[in-house]
C-alpha cells in the first residue's frame, strides 16, 4: 500500500437491518449514510449500493480507489448460531427453520461473493469484523476520549447481545460478553411485539408511551421472566418467548402470564399497554444501570463510550448519566446496525493497518454526525426554478431573524441545511421544528403533520450554553441521544397531581416549553452549539434574542412510515404532502399558501405515502 496516496476505506452494513455505507479518508470519516434515505424504504436492509455510490461521490474517487471494504459481522458465525438454536430446539421451529434457510443457502453463505459483485471494480482486500467489535469501535474510536470503557447492548449479533471492554489509544478489547438467546435488546423487543409495535422500529414508541403508565409488572417481569444479578448480567426464562423458534416474539405461556394476547396494531391503546411499557422501561433502566456500575467498577475506567440497539433507549442513558457512574458517556449517534458500517471501517484503519488515532478528550470526530448529502445555494436556486414554484431568497443573517418570527407565529417549518445526519435522529439539517412554548403544537404536529400517534413526544433543540436552564443534565447531550427531567423551575406547579390518567394526561400545560415536556416532566435533548451546528444555532439564537426563549421543537424531516427525507425533491414532496406550513431549504422560504398544486400533492400522495 502507497505510503503517498491516500487510504480510502469502506465500511458496510447489509442484509439485516439498517442497511449503510461509511468511508473513510486516511482515518478520517468522509461520509456516511444510510440506504433508507435514497430507496424511501424505511430499515431497508438490501445492500447499500446507494449508499456506497454517495460516499464515493462525496470523495470524488471510484471502487478502484479503495483499499479496504469491511463488512460489519461474520456471517458463519451467524450461520452456525442459527443453526445450531434450530438443532438444540428441534423439531419445534421447523417452520422458521424452513423460511429461513432458503436465503442463507441461496445469499448469505456466499456473502463475500455477493458483495464482490455488487463491487464491481473494488481490487482491495475484504474484511469480516464481529458485529459487537464493529459496534464497539463505532463507539470508542470517534469519541473524544483518549482512553474508555466500553458497553454495547443489542438484540443479537453472531452470537453476542452485549459485551463491555476498555478502549486505549488506537485499539479495543472486549473482556465480557452476553449470548445469545439472552438478550436485552429482544427483551425490550418482546415488549413492543406484544404491545402492538413493529419490532425494530416500534421500541421508541415503547419508550415513549411509559410515562402514561406506572410500573405495575415490573416484579412480575423480575420474578418470571428475567432474573437479573447484581452485576448487571441476567437470564431470561425462555419458554416466555418464541423468538428461537417461530415466526413472533412471544409465547402462549407470556400471553397467559398476563392474560391477554398481543394488542393488534393500529386498535387503541389501553392503560395495560401504558403499564407494560413503564414496566419494561424501569427493568431495562436497572440492567443498564447495573451493568454500566459493573463497568465501571471492572474496568476503572472515568468515561463510558455506548453502542449497539438499546443505546437508543435515551431515557436509561440519561439515568447512567445522572447517575454519575461515569464521569462522561459518549454514545455513537448511529447507535444500531447502520453505526456497524462506520464501526468496520474503523476496525480496519486502526487494528489491521495499526494506525494510531488521537483524542483532545474534548472534541469527537463525528462532525456533529453531519456525514449525507448537502446542497448549495445554487443547487437549489436550480431545483426551484426547475419546479416552477415561488420562494423567497434571504441573504445574510436575515434567514435566520426569518426563520425566528415563523416560528414564533407558531408556524410548522420543514428546515434542510447543511448535510443530512447519520443515525436515526434529525439534528437540524433535516428538521421539522416549531415553537416549543405551545401547547397545542404537540398534537399539532404528531397528527397534523406526522400523521402519528398523539402521545409521541417531541423533543427540544435547545443553545447548549442555556441548556442547564431548562433541562438537568450533567453534560451536552449534541446527538439527542439523553433525556433528562426538565428544572423544577420551568414547570407549572398547578400541572402537578391533577387526577388524570393515559393520554388524558396531554392536555395539560405542564411547563414553560409545554410542547417538548413530556408528561413525566422530562425532555429528550440536543443540545445545540456554534462549532458543531452553526447555521442552526444561529437560527435557534435568533429566536432566543426574539422571544427570550432558547429553545424549539425539533422532530425528524418525515410522516409516519417513511425514512427521514434526503433530497430537495423527498423534502419538498413531504412538505406538500402534510399540514406544515413553510419549507426552509438553506436560505430559500416556500410558504406553502403560495404553491400550486397543493390540493393534487394531498390527494394523490398522502394516501400513496401511508399506504
Amino acid at each position: 500500500m502507497s505510503s503517498d496516496r491516500p487510504v480510502y476505506i469502506l465500511g458496510i452494513s447489509a442484509y439485516y437491518h439498517d442497511s449503510a455505507a461509511a468511508l473513510l479518508k486516511d482515518g478520517e470519516i468522509l461520509a456516511a449514510a444510510q440506504e433508507e434515505r435514497f430507496t424511501r424504504r424505511k430499515h431497508d436492509a438490501a445492500f447499500p449500493r446507494n449508499a456506497v455510490a454517495y460516499c464515493l461521490k462525496e470523495a470524488g474517487i471510484s471502487l478502484k480507489d479503495v483499499a479496504i471494504v469491511a463488512f460489519y459481522e461474520k456471517p458463519f458465525l451467524k450461520l452456525e448460531r442459527l443453526l445450531l438454536t434450530y438443532l438444540n430446539y428441534a423439531p419445534w421451529g421447523l417452520v422458521s427453520f424452513l423460511k429461513a434457510m432458503p436465503v442463507w443457502l441461496k445469499e448469505k453463505i456466499f456473502l463475500k461473493d455477493l458483495i464482490l459483485d455488487e463491487l464491481q471494480g473494488f481490487e482491495g482486500e475484504l474484511l469480516f469484523p464481529e458485529h459487537h467489535e464493529s459496534h464497539a469501535a463505532s463507539a470508542f474510536f470517534p469519541s473524544p476520549f483518549p482512553d474508555a470503557a466500553i458497553l454495547t447492548m443489542d438484540g443479537v449479533g453472531e452470537w453476542t447481545t452485549s459485551s463491555y471492554g476498555v478502549g486505549e489509544g488506537n485499539r479495543i478489547s472486549l473482556l465480557g460478553e452476553i449470548r445469545f438467546p439472552h438478550s436485552l435488546g429482544l427483551l425490550y423487543s418482546a415488549f413492543t411485539y406484544y404491545c402492538g409495535f413493529r419490532v425494530n422500529s416500534g421500541e421508541y414508541k415503547l419508550m415513549g408511551l411509559a410515562p402514561y403508565g406506572e410500573p405495575k409488572y415490573a416484579d412480575l417481569i423480575r420474578e418470571k421472566i428475567v432474573d437479573i444479578k447484581p452485576d448487571g448480567s441476567f437470564r431470561l426464562d425462555l419458554t416466555y418467548f418464541n423468538y428461537c423458534t417461530g415466526l413472533t416474539m412471544t409465547s402462549g405461556k407470556f400471553h397467559h402470564l398476563f392474560g391477554r394476547g398481543p394488542r393488534r396494531p393500529e386498535t387503541a391503546l389501553s392503560q395495560m399497554d401504558m403499564d407494560l411499557a413503564r414496566s419494561i422501561q424501569v427493568v431495562t433502566e436497572e440492567i443498564m444501570i447495573k451493568t454500566a456500575r459493573h463497568v465501571r467498577q471492572v474496568t476503572g475506567k472515568r468515561n463510558l463510550c455506548l453502542a449497539g440497539g438499546v443505546a437508543l433507549n435515551c431515557v436509561g442513558n440519561g439515568k447512567i448519566a445522572r447517575e454519575g457512574i461515569f464521569e462522561r458517556i459518549w454514545i455513537q449517534p448511529a447507535a444500531g446496525d447502520a453505526g456497524g458500517a462506520l464501526g468496520a471501517a474503523l476496525v480496519a484503519w486502526h487494528h489491521y493497518l495499526d494506525k494510531p488515532r488521537t483524542a483532545d478528550g474534548v472534541s469527537d470526530r463525528q462532525k456533529g454526525s453531519y456525514l449525507g448529502p448537502g446542497y448549495s445555494d445554487e443547487e437549489i436556486e436550480a431545483f426551484l426554478k426547475a419546479k416552477g414554484v415561488p420562494f423567497e431568497k434571504c441573504d445574510g443573517d436575515r434567514i435566520h431573524a426569518r426563520v425566528a418570527e415563523l416560528i414564533a407565529s407558531e408556524k410548522v417549518i420543514g428546515y434542510v441545511q447543511g448535510r443530512m445526519e447519520f443515525g436515526p435522529r434529525a439534528l437540524g439539517s433535516r428538521s421539522i421544528i416549531g415553537d416549543a412554548r405551545s401547547i397545542k403544537m404537540q398534537e399539532e404536529m404528531n397528527v397534523r403533520i406526522k400523521f402519528r400517534e398523539s402521545f409521541r413526544p417531541f423533543a427540544p433543540s435547545m443553545l447548549e450554553e442555556r441548556a442547564r436552564d431548562f433541562v438537568d443534565l450533567p453534560y451536552a447531550s449534541p446527538y439527542m441521544l439523553m433525556v433528562g427531567p426538565v428544572q423544577e423551575k420551568q414547570i407549572d406547579p398547578a400541572s402537578r397531581n391533577n387526577g388524570l390518567e393515559g393520554l388524558s394526561r396531554l392536555k395539560v400545560k405542564r411547563s414553560t416549553v409545554p410542547a417538548i415536556t413530556h408528561v413525566d416532566y422530562s425532555a429528550r435533548v440536543q443540545t445545540v452549539s456554534p462549532e458543531r451546528n452553526g447555521f442552526y444555532h444561529q437560527t435557534i439564537k435568533a429566536f432566543e434574542e426574539k422571544t427570550g426563549c432558547p429553545v424549539i421543537i425539533n422532530t425528524s424531516f418525515n410522516i409516519r412510515g417513511e425514512p427521514i427525507v434526503c433530497t430537495l425533491e423527498d423534502a419538498y414532496r413531504c412538505f406538500m404532502c402534510t399540514n406544515m406550513d413553510y419549507l426552509v431549504l438553506n436560505r430559500f422560504v416556500l410558504d406553502k399558501q403560495a404553491q400550486p398544486d397543493r390540493d393534487r400533492y394531498k390527494k394523490d400522495q398522502i394516501s400513496q405515502i401511508l399506504d
